[in-house]
């Protein structure tokens, strides 16, 4: 009874690791933090006790900001927000005391003068700001009311009215250069009432006085087209509140952009530009990521202020893969992220190395009467650090597989016409293959790899068994080289896997890839090398030194 109470606690403390080692892991893999990635988890805590889009669109309200108030209602409503109807309450009786302002989208100093915007235009709901502007009358109206401004920016601006090269627009001061008029007036009106960030106004102002002294609009043309796309979309409110969280034209060209090939998003864009208050990361966002960015970006908006400015902080996708969270973790996560990222990656080296490390004492353990230098063992530290890069890439969808091409980038085409007797145009330059994995050809890999350790385990078990009986040396040794074929088992589990991957290829089960296939082969080389090599041959050579020792022995007896 001594005996195998003593026996108990070595038994005991290899089950003791395993489950140490899933626990740790486990508890590694509920941690909400990526590399490449961020979790809707994280989203969800750094959203907690922040502003929602309808509380957002309240505060527009309660600044008279009509137009920019109904985007954000369109907004709170495409992402569920409960608040939504109380905000739409809240729109409808402001609009009710004040209908002339919603053709402009709001009450402003500057405009008042010229157009009375309490009085009724006629026009019910937004109105798009150049609806207004292109009349001779208002244009007329602008431009004696803007020459007198003291604004450095409004005078050069309009200085470039008398130039007559442009390259798509018609000259302002020409027949037909009504729509240029009207957005050169449009642009030095927002600078006179400060409705362009600092950033935008002084560049505005730099681009026009270049284009006065080189007497061409050049790169300020680029500016007016953009403004052409949003003016025809926007109200006045809605596009000078945009504007004022615009840092350059280069932004204001992706907006215009997405304003064209989106439409149907703009509501939720725009709301995100003045959620985040910042139009420049939604734009550089949305032209990366595409229509999986506009989707990240919605369920951000579904979660809060907070989770916007993290998800456009940080310009990584969402990584919808992951499961439960530990929910307690994501302010830590969110104040310590590299930290947390440090911890996770630790959690899965130790988690694999204790569950490995117990397997390793189970498969030693050495019975009564056996050597233990007899017994092979496994390098438990290498296998983890292999189990743990295999879990890092199974868990990070987005650190070997590029994200798609986004549907929102901006693409230049150029027409080219051929006359009928041309020659037949070569065919296009075949594109480079994909190299980036996906999600399949990753849990492929992860299960050849587990097979293949499946079977090394099997083979360390059989040399224990033989090693733990207490027959002559000779006799282990016969029994050794009779499970040859167990020992080459890796290698026809590889072949096989190989050949099982090909096919599910060619069914179409699973993304053609031969990197899936022949990983399989690559496992299996590998696990004879390590069984053979690193275990049965050393095994053999100590049978062998002891069956000599005992042939002498006997020898000597004799003599």
């Amino acid at each position: 009874m001594k005996a195998g109470a003593a026996r108990r606690p070595t038994a005991f403390a290899p089950m003791t690791l395993v489950l140490a080692g899933l626990a740790l892991g486990v508890v590694a893999w509920l941690l909400p933090v990526n590399i490449k990635s961020v979790s809707p988890a994280l989203l969800r805590a750094a959203g907690a006790q922040t502003r929602s889009l309808a509380a957002f669109g309240r505060d527009l309200v309660d600044s008279e900001k009509i137009g920019p108030a109904a985007l954000l209602l369109a907004a709170s409503q495409n992402v569920g927000d409960p608040r939504a109807p109380a905000l739409a309450r809240a729109l409808e009786e402001l609009t009710a005391r004040q209908p002339a302002l919603a053709a402009w989208g709001g009450w402003d100093p500057f405009l008042d003068p010229l157009f009375n915007l309490r009085v009724s235009s006629g026009r019910a709901g937004s109105t798009p700001v150049l609806t207004f502007f292109l009349p001779q009358a208002a244009r007329e109206k602008l431009r004696a009311y803007l020459a007198t401004s003291g604004a450095l920016s409004v005078q050069a601006i309009l200085q470039t009215r008398d130039l007559t090269a442009t390259g798509r627009f018609v000259p302002a001061s020409r027949a037909g250069g009504q729509p240029l008029d009207a957005l050169m007036l449009l642009t030095a009106l927002l600078c006179q009432g400060e409705h362009l960030s600092p950033s935008l106004q002084r560049e505005l102002r730099a681009l026009a006085e270049t284009a006065v002294l080189k007497k061409d609009l050049g790169e300020l043309e680029p500016f007016f087209m953009d403004l052409l796309s949003l003016g025809r979309r926007l109200d006045w409110a809605q596009l000078s509140e945009l504007l004022r969280h615009t840092e350059d034209t280069k932004t204001v060209s992706a907006y215009a952009h997405l304003a064209r090939v989106a439409p149907d998003q703009l509501p939720l864009i725009y709301s995100a530009a003045l959620f985040a208050d910042s139009a420049d990361r939604v734009a550089s966002y949305l032209i990366q990521y595409g229509k999986a960015g506009a989707e990240d970006l919605r369920l951000a908006l579904a979660q809060g202020q907070g989770a916007v400015r993290v998800l456009l902080q940080r310009q990584v996708p969402v990584n919808r893969q992951t499961g439960p969270a530990i929910s307690a973790a994501g302010e830590f996560a969110l104040a310590h992220a590299q930290l947390t990222l440090a911890l996770k990656y630790l959690g899965y080296l130790l988690g694999a190395f204790l569950v490995l490390r117990g397997l390793d004492l189970v498969v030693t353990r050495t019975g009564p009467g056996t050597p233990l230098m007899a017994l092979p063992r496994m390098k438990a530290g290498v296998l983890a650090l292999l189990f743990a890069a295999l879990l890092v890439v199974g868990t990070e969808p987005f650190l070997l597989k590029a994200a798609p091409p986004s549907e929102y980038q901006v693409r230049v085409h150029f027409p080219v016409l051929f006359a009928a007797s041309s020659a037949p145009v070569a065919p296009a330059t075949p594109s480079q293959p994909n190299h980036h994995m996906d999600s399949s050809t990753l849990i492929s890999i992860g299960l050849f790899a587990s097979l293949q350790v499946a079977m090394y385990f099997i083979c360390l078990v059989k040399i224990r068994e033989i090693a733990a009986q207490e027959l002559p040396p000779l006799v282990r040794l016969k029994l050794i080289e009779n499970e040859e074929n167990l020992f080459d088992g890796g290698l026809y589990l590889g072949i096989g896997g190989t050949a099982t991957a090909l096919v599910l290829q060619v069914l179409g089960v699973i993304e053609p890839n031969l990197l899936a296939a022949y990983s399989s082969n690559l496992f299996g080389i590998t696990c004879v090398a390590l069984v053979k090599i690193r275990h049965v041959r050393p095994f053999k050579r100590s049978l062998i030194l002891e069956t000599d020792s005992e042939a002498t022995l006997k020898s000597l007896r004799k003599a």
